[in-house]
């Protein structure tokens, strides 16, 4: 049914061509940033063909069979990467019953608006870290890979594996046991039955699981500081994604639930707003990545107050938003791995490069919030191999902002040019 939604959503469009279908593009671009290295190059032309990049070399005449991209007065840089998104989900709001108001296939459709805006917007990948309604991002990823509707590359959770009461379900609408089966799906007591969700999860098409390791900000009758599932729950989740060969992320604010998250195997920690020093130490020693998202806070407590958000959550908010920021400067001194992740969907999406001024003002040079959100968070997912820099044989993900990103980040909200997969959509 999800899937026959996106489908007929697709209908309405334009045709899209696959990657495979796509005409050869000459990409020139003004300044070509290489995010490795930091350098930026001039007269550079990108050759992409049947949505990889071909060569990169000194501009000459458009090779036979390609049309010409001319993007010489912008930087030219890789597509950009979130690592914490929730396409396939109702933006935040005052309603705190909105997501069970939305059916599954509204739901869908939504998210199929929320992929496009975040397309537009320069990112070409997105890590989708949950949805209430269940799977549904599972069926808007499998829709924008088929061609039904425009968006960025995905990778999904499915769900949330979350405590009954717990940071990922949807509390104080009603009793939570009279929610639909797909706001539960990873709802679990013991180890075993998480081991059992988890199964159930990767069986149905997730490519990686989300814990919820404390409480959450927005998640009414939550304690952020409070650790929710158990190491052992947790342990029983990550061994489970290794055996599908993936990985677990989890929430976790408080220090607590954080650190048994790193015990317990977790690959990449989401929020680590009181992470503690030992904490870093820990994620610094075992090379587990922080995606701290530094810029919603400020959303939250403008919108949220002014909306007439929960107090409940709004002073969850107040109460993390500056220790994180100042965990989040401890951890760039520290040089513990940080990937780009913004919580897209508690904010309006398309403004995800918003963050990236918060990470500079908060001791990040550009070139190191850019590679956060390119080649690093492409590692991240462990798929540096295909995308995240510009380069023969990787995917032709490119975007045009005017101005030098390097010298003025804020130049990246204001994407001119998007390319995916070798396919022009600005």
């Amino acid at each position: 049914m999800k899937h026959s939604i996106l489908a007929l959503a697709a209908s309405a469009l334009p045709f899209l061509a696959s990657p495979a279908a796509a005409q050869p593009l000459y990409v020139a671009a003004g300044k070509l940033l290489d995010v490795e290295s930091g350098q930026e190059l001039s007269g550079q032309c990108i050759l992409t063909d049947a949505g990889k990049i071909v060569r990169i070399e000194a501009c000459g005449a458009t090779p036979a069979g390609a049309e010409k991209v001319d993007w010489s007065a912008y930087t030219v840089l890789p597509g950009l990467i979130d690592l914490h998104t929730h396409l396939a989900d109702v933006t935040e709001s005052a309603d705190t019953a909105a997501p069970i108001k939305t059916s599954p296939p509204a739901t869908a459709l939504l998210g199929a608006n929320h992929a496009w805006t975040t397309l537009l917007a320069g990112f070409t990948t997105v890590r989708d870290v949950g949805t209430y309604r269940g799977l549904t991002d599972v069926a808007l990823r499998d829709g924008i890979e088929a061609g039904w509707v425009p968006g960025p590359r995905m990778f999904v959770a499915g769900g949330y594996i979350t405590t009954p009461g717990g940071g990922g379900e949807l509390n104080g609408v009603m009793p939570n046991d009279q929610l639909p089966p797909d706001m539960r799906l990873g709802v679990s007591s013991t180890p075993e039955e998480t081991r059992q969700k988890a199964e159930y999860l990767f069986d149905h098409g997730v490519d990686f699981l989300k814990l919820i390791a404390t409480g959450a900000v927005l998640a009414l009758n939550t304690d952020v500081n409070a650790p929710e599932l158990t190491e052992d729950q947790m342990r029983a989740a990550v061994e489970v994604a290794k055996a599908h060969g993936s990985y677990a992320t989890a929430h976790a604010h408080g220090a607590e639930g954080l650190k048994a998250a790193i015990r317990a195997g977790a690959h990449s920690i989401e929020h680590a707003s009181l992470i503690d020093d030992e904490g870093l130490q820990m994620a610094k020693d075992k090379g587990v990545w922080l995606v701290m998202d530094v810029f919603n806070g400020d959303y939250i407590d403008e919108t949220g107050t002014a909306e007439g958000w929960p107090e409940e959550a709004l002073q969850k908010n107040r109460d993390t938003t500056l220790a994180q920021r100042e965990r989040f400067a401890k951890a760039v001194k520290m040089g513990v791995k940080i990937g780009y992740g913004t919580d897209a969907g508690v904010y309006p999406h398309g403004m995800n490069a918003r963050q990236f001024a918060y990470m500079v003002k908060w001791g990040m040079s550009p070139l190191q919030a850019i590679r956060s959100a390119t080649v690093d968070a492409a590692t991240l997912m462990g798929k540096e191999a295909e995308f995240g820099t510009i380069a023969p044989g990787k995917s032709a993900d490119i975007i045009a902002v005017q101005g030098d990103p390097l010298q003025d980040v804020r130049v990246l909200e204001s994407v001119s040019g998007v390319i995916k997969e070798g396919v022009r959509y600005k």
